[in-house]
């Protein structure tokens, strides 16, 4: 079956209906041409279309290719944006991940609510993708290789390509009389990708010459496996999770096989939004968290997130900024005060009783906790210290020297979030506040909710 509008029309159709395309459009070969079609489409088209090119400023040929591609959009009446980065790549990263990042950071960014993007990746590409995957030991995950449909930023991504050939792009584009970019990066068989292109793919091709529609099928029978997996480890995963706090049960997880452990975990991972960690890491997560004692706080961590667990809870959280306890910061009536090493936000708020203003007479300041603090806090009548306090509160043991503490002249009348102290009530200013804490991490252990009903 050939490549053309029609057949293209027909695949878009299958997709929700979006409130209008955005053609990520390199002015390469399979970009320009899905934007002929999508162009030649006319009225028949779904929704409005637009393009954007995203210029990475890496290689000496970016303005002229830029300026290609207002050329080519101009002819076809199709509104682009172009957008110039500069990227500075870091000794050893990958080049290739740098950049699609970046660019992919982009496209989220434009994408309008409802719209739909669609990227030019095709049949030889899965193939491609599927092998690397293989290569490095993926799971099914991996080895689903890229979807054809997925929530995206404010909308979706699409690749509407995935069943067509390159062979059959390139009859589509001689046939329309097309001029696109050649890339000279794209035959650096440096890169992984370039090498299974030129050097490996061919030798396959020429003993099975479908192979890039073999390839492309076996994904998608990966996928569809996947799907159903995760679909069923889902219900598992409903049962061990703590919505209030996003927990995980430990004990339950110990209940049961490794490899369903690994299998949850990664689904976990997924659904929070975390990159999954390599094989080893996932392993001492398993052995060094969930099968630590009881009474101990181990911790994993890995590009991005961290797994700690506390008594049966395990926990998924972004890394701990470096910290100082000795930090302090001053208040002086404002609604808001922004506290230190991603720990959120205060909020002062007038009570519901308050109807006028009240003046404060003392210094107000907000510090951490740095050992052997007590308080007295209000209705007991005894001092008690701070450290029990948090404990008896439920403060994780990493977040205990973060919780912020509210001082009047050097006396501790509130730790914020858990209970007030006595300097507070003879304050006529913090009398009439209420203080909330709005932190983006999770600091204390919550009730756990019964799931058996």
């Amino acid at each position: 079956m050939s490549f053309n509008p029609e057949r293209l029309l027909n695949m878009l159709l299958t997709y929700p209906q979006p409130s209008g395309y955005l053609l990520g459009f390199s002015g390469g070969l399979d970009s320009h041409a899905l934007l002929h079609a999508l162009a030649a489409l006319g009225e028949r088209l779904p929704a409005p279309l637009r393009a954007i090119h995203v210029d990475h400023g890496l290689q000496s040929q970016a303005v002229a290719w830029s300026r290609h591609c207002a050329s080519v959009c101009a002819k076809l009446n199709v509104p682009l944006e172009t957008f110039s980065l500069q990227l500075q790549p870091v000794r050893g990263e990958s080049l290739e991940a740098l950049a699609r990042e970046a660019r992919y950071g982009v496209l989220a960014r434009e994408l309008r609510t409802g719209e739909m993007l669609l990227t030019a990746h095709h049949q030889d590409d899965q193939a491609e993708t599927l092998l690397l995957q293989l290569l490095r030991g993926a799971g099914l995950s991996g080895l689903a290789a890229m979807p054809g449909l997925t929530e995206f930023s404010r909308g979706w991504h699409t690749r509407p390509l995935l069943a067509v050939s390159r062979d059959e792009l390139m009859r589509y584009a001689g046939g329309a009389g097309l001029e696109w970019i050649e890339d000279t990066s794209n035959r650096d068989i440096g890169f992984d990708r370039n090498y299974l292109r030129h050097a490996v793919i061919p030798l396959l091709k020429a003993r099975w010459p479908a192979l890039g529609s073999t390839l492309s099928r076996s994904a998608r029978h990966c996928a569809e496996a996947d799907g159903l997996i995760e679909t069923l480890l889902s219900r598992t995963l409903e049962r061990i999770h703590q919505p209030v706090d996003g927990t995980l049960s430990v004990a339950a997880l110990n209940a049961l096989p490794a490899e369903q452990q690994s299998a949850l975990l990664r689904l976990w991972f997924g659904q929070r939004g975390v990159p999954s960690p390599t094989s080893a890491i996932l392993q001492r997560i398993i052995s060094e968290v969930l099968g630590a004692r009881r009474d101990a706080t181990p911790q994993v961590a890995w590009s991005g997130a961290e797994v700690r667990r506390y008594r049966d809870r395990l926990y998924l959280m972004p890394p701990l900024a470096p910290f100082d306890p000795s930090l302090s910061l001053v208040w002086r009536g404002e609604p808001a005060l922004a506290l230190p090493a991603g720990l959120g936000t205060l909020h002062f708020r007038p009570s519901v009783e308050e109807t006028g203003e009240r003046a404060g007479t003392g210094r107000y300041r907000i510090r951490f906790r740095r050992g052997g603090e007590q308080c007295r806090p209000l209705g007991r009548g005894v001092g008690k210290r701070v450290k029990a306090l948090l404990q008896e509160a439920g403060v994780l043991p990493w977040m205990r020297e973060r919780i912020p503490l509210l001082e009047i002249d050097g006396e501790i009348a509130e730790l914020i979030g858990i209970c007030r102290c006595e300097p507070a009530a003879r304050d006529p200013l913090l009398s009439g506040l209420e203080i909330s804490w709005d932190c983006p991490l999770p600091w204390r252990q919550f009730p756990q909710v019964d799931k058996s009903d």
